[in-house]
Order: structure tokens, then C-alpha cells, then sequence
């Protein structure tokens, strides 16, 4: 029996950050469809495992406890898996680069597609992106970061914090070659331990597996598109 459910679109998206941190600590989860997923939705929230509006949710079974938000998820993943350093300060730390991955996947959607990008926006939105990747590299030179060696928050080992910086980076650049090139003129350090975390093997794993079921999809649907549009129209490539 695996470990835990898990609900997300099959998308890498928002749920990698989950599926990364599971992978990493050796955990095993069953993957429920797009089908399940909307069903569940569709429940009175008194009737949910949790209430909720959208994927992700975890479900750990050896508790029976339930959880939504990406956020909340990954610090009790953390807490939980031992992948969070047992001091005050980093615990914050961590939430707080988590929060921060989250609201770059909310920038990159425009808010989940609320608008489309156009190519106006979207040379309008790339120093804000470079901002967001040396937000990064500032916390990570503060705790002896390189691109060679060390971790996020000058941790002995990657823990959440260094995860959710890789699976963010590495899933948005491998899908986009364009902000993987922008990540590392900006950010060296950050693309440095971006790939070293990436070629941790379990994480190694991980990205082939979602290559084979996911292809080159990163969040779907129409903003998807448009995205990769203003980025072939500027670049040359997405």
C-alpha cells in the first residue's frame, strides 16, 4: 500500500513541488485522475477530505490527515520527513521560499490564466521574473550558496527549501529554454543548485517519469499556449 493519495492534474506544475518532496524522502503515493479530481471538487465541503477549491491534496494514510494548498503541504512534508532544519529561523525561512515559488507560478499564469499573454506583457514581466530569481540568489549567497557546493540555507543537506527552488527552476527551464537561459545570466547560483539538486537520483527519476507522462506540458490549457507564443515571437524558441 503506498503512502499517500495525492490529487493534482496530470501536469507537473504545482503538484511537482509535492511529487519532488515524496521522491526525495522515499515515499510512495497513487496518483488520482483529472476525473477523481473533479468529482471531488464537486462535494460539499463538509463531504471532502478536506475542504478545498483546488488540487493539490494529500491524503497521508497511516494518519488519515488531509491537506490542500502547495504551501501547507510542502512545510508538513518538511516537518514530517525530517526535511526541515529544527530551528525556528530556518523553519521560517523555508515557508518562506515555498510561498515564494508559489506566487512565481501565480505570475508566471497570470493568476491562472486570467489574462493571456501578449508580447507587450510579457517584455513588461521579465525584469519582475529576473527580480523573483535574484530574490533567490540573495538568500542563497547569505548562507554560502555556490554554484558548486552548499545549500539554500546553508543546510548540511538539500532539504525543502533547495527542492522546491530546483523542481521550480528546473521544471519551468526545462520546458522553457528561454527563462532557463534568463536563470542563468541572473542567477548562477541558483541555476547551479537548481541542476545539482535535479541530478539527485531519486529526483533524477522523478523528471523522466514525468517526461514520459506529461511530455512538455507544464501548467495546460490556454495561458500555456499563449506563453509559449510571446516566448517563441521574442526568442526564437519557448
Amino acid at each position: 500500500m503506498s503512502d499517500y493519495d495525492f490529487y493534482y492534474w496530470p501536469l507537473p506544475f504545482r503538484g511537482q513541488f509535492i511529487r519532488g518532496l515524496l521522491a526525495h524522502a522515499g515515499k510512495s503515493w497513487d496518483e488520482h485522475g483529472a476525473g477523481e479530481i473533479e468529482a471531488l471538487m464537486q462535494r460539499d465541503p463538509t463531504d471532502q477530505p478536506i475542504a478545498f477549491m483546488g488540487p493539490p491534496v494529500l491524503v497521508e494514510r497511516a494518519t488519515g490527515l488531509a491537506l490542500s494548498q502547495m504551501p501547507a503541504i510542502a512545510i508538513y512534508l518538511g516537518e514530517s520527513l525530517g526535511l526541515i532544519a529544527d530551528d525556528p529561523a530556518r523553519r521560517a525561512l523555508t515557508a518562506k521560499v515555498v510561498n515564494d515559488a508559489n506566487d512565481v507560478l501565480d505570475e508566471v499564469t497570470l493568476d491562472g490564466g486570467r489574462q493571456m499573454w501578449t508580447r507587450a506583457r510579457w517584455e513588461a514581466f521579465i525584469p519582475r521574473l529576473i527580480h523573483w530569481m535574484r530574490i533567490g540568489e540573495a538568500m542563497g549567497r547569505r548562507h554560502g550558496l555556490t554554484a558548486e557546493r552548499g545549500t539554500l540555507l546553508g543546510t548540511p543537506e538539500p532539504g525543502v527549501a533547495d527542492i522546491v527552488t530546483s523542481t521550480l527552476w528546473c521544471t519551468m527551464g526545462e520546458r522553457f529554454p528561454a527563462i532557463e537561459a534568463l536563470l542563468d545570466e541572473n542567477a548562477p547560483q541558483i541555476a547551479g543548485l537548481t541542476r545539482r539538486v535535479a541530478a539527485i537520483p531519486a529526483l533524477t527519476t522523478l523528471r523522466e517519469r514525468s517526461r514520459q507522462l506529461y511530455g512538455d506540458a507544464y501548467c495546460g490549457g490556454e495561458i500555456e499556449k499563449s506563453l509559449r507564443q510571446v516566448l517563441l515571437a521574442a526568442t526564437g524558441r519557448s
